[in-house]
């Protein structure tokens, strides 16, 4: 950031403090306007503690509500993957065996029946049951990768309000700044007033022109707010809690883009997570397809019926009886056949979805790097030629207004052109600084 810190201005301030700010322009009513009051006039104490970068991410990595979803339903699946182990309940029954219908002839007393007793239990195949507990805990991985995919943006939307934060407090700074030296000038032309050097319209001019920096620096402490507030839900904090950021932060702006480098699909492919939280997904469709396979394999019941008779002379009796479903059956395989036929479709279509992820990326980084590459050249014109030139512009026309041989307005004219065109650099800036949060986004660094 440049700021205008001239032998002028200092000569200026010098010849003020020689003359006196007392003086004013007879009958000139214009009150002087107060600097506003920003977070570079407040007591440090009462802007809170100073978060740097790293800390707000750990403390969103640690406490957001919508990443800790992700814990739970991951744990809700694991849960339920245990739950896959489990054995049927039993069934018990009581009844009556061979029992006449009433009013029926009874020719003799064993013919009365017996009063039964029944125990039934399923017994499930084990197989069946490991390739379900492998299929549930896959699914609590794909949670766990979605996890991951939330973190990456949420933790881009944090780096995108630190560094717009960064670029309004320069953009304070610079307003503090120009709105002082706008100062200086109208304090002089208030003591040039009375000795017919200047007229009241300039006076009157320089203070519309400090009228509108007090409505830019009310506009850039709004958004510096607003960016607090943003920070603030991301950290699952009090919204109006105040804390600063770290102005000494350097963000890297050379990344080595003198040209462009088309990164490797499998360097991309290791780094996003929604890439990795594809591979899971079609981890855990193979898992389903195991699970689904492990469906022809039979599984067991057993039964066991006490009969006691009511006849006192018969002796009790039992049935105990095997029984094994036939899964194969070509009536009852269809169902899980087709659930196999349709995951690996699945499948396939999940791999070219991943194979266009990893194409539009490639693309998108190559593309990115080229706009990264022209932004910085802009914000290298700009720093060391459009700036300085301006500047120098300034200067020549306040060394020719020190000497009365130009017009108040014009210098106006001078240090606004200058004090655009370093507005105009912070706006390029943060533009530059969001499409590096983007480009890091995309390659998660």
């Amino acid at each position: 950031m440049l700021r205008i810190k001239s032998p002028y201005f200092l000569g200026l301030t010098y010849l003020l403090c020689l003359t006196g700010f007392a003086q004013t322009a007879p009958g000139n009513t214009v009150a002087e306007p107060a600097i506003l009051s920003s977070p570079a006039n407040r007591n440090p104490n009462d802007r809170g503690p100073v978060l740097r970068l790293d800390s707000i991410l750990a403390v969103i990595d640690a406490g957001n509500p919508q990443l800790q979803t992700y814990g739970n339903r991951a744990a809700s699946l694991r849960a339920t993957a245990e739950g896959a182990r489990s054995w049927m309940a039993p069934m018990v029954g009581a009844g009556t065996f061979m029992m006449a219908y009433p009013r029926s002839y009874i020719m003799e007393e064993r013919d009365k029946g017996s009063v039964m007793i029944s125990g039934e239990q399923a017994v499930p195949n084990q197989a069946k049951q490991r390739a379900q507990v492998a299929y549930q805990r896959s699914r609590a991985s794909v949670e766990e990768a979605g996890r991951a995919v939330s973190f990456n943006q949420l933790r881009a939307q944090a780096k995108q309000l630190y560094y717009e934060w960064l670029v309004g407090e320069q953009k304070q700074a610079v307003l503090i700044e120009n709105q002082q030296i706008l100062q200086t000038m109208k304090k002089l032309a208030d003591i040039r007033y009375p000795y017919s050097k200047g007229s009241l319209g300039n006076i009157y001019k320089a203070q519309a022109r400090l009228y509108e920096l007090d409505n830019m620096l009310l506009m850039v402490k709004a958004e510096i707010d607003q960016k607090r507030i943003g920070l603030n839900t991301l950290m699952n904090r009090p919204k109006t809690e105040l804390f600063t950021i770290d102005t000494t932060l350097i963000i890297p702006k050379d990344l080595s883009l003198s040209e462009v480098t088309l990164i490797d699909t499998a360097l991309i492919a290791g780094n996003r997570s929604d890439i990795r939280r594809m591979d899971q997904t079609i981890r855990s469709m193979y898992f389903g397809i195991e699970a689904q396979k492990a469906e022809r394999r039979p599984e067991f019941r057993i039964r066991f019926d006490h009969m006691s008779p009511l006849d006192k002379g018969m002796p009790n009796q039992f049935t105990a009886m095997g029984m094994v479903t036939i899964p194969i059956a070509p009536w009852s395989s269809r169902m899980y056949k087709a659930e196999i036929k349709g995951m690996k479709y699945e499948i396939q279509a999940m791999q070219k979805e991943r194979e266009a992820m990893l194409n539009e990326t490639q693309g998108m980084v190559a593309a990115m790097q080229t706009e990264l590459r022209n932004m910085k050249q802009q914000l290298d014109n700009y720093r060391e030629r459009v700036i300085p030139t301006f500047q120098k512009n300034y200067q020549t026309l306040m060394i020719a207004y020190e000497q009365n041989k130009e017009q108040l307005p014009v210098v106006i004219d001078g240090w606004e052109t200058l004090n655009m065109s370093q507005m105009d650099y912070l706006n390029r800036l943060q533009d530059y600084y969001r499409m590096i949060v983007a480009y890091e986004r995309e390659l998660e660094k």
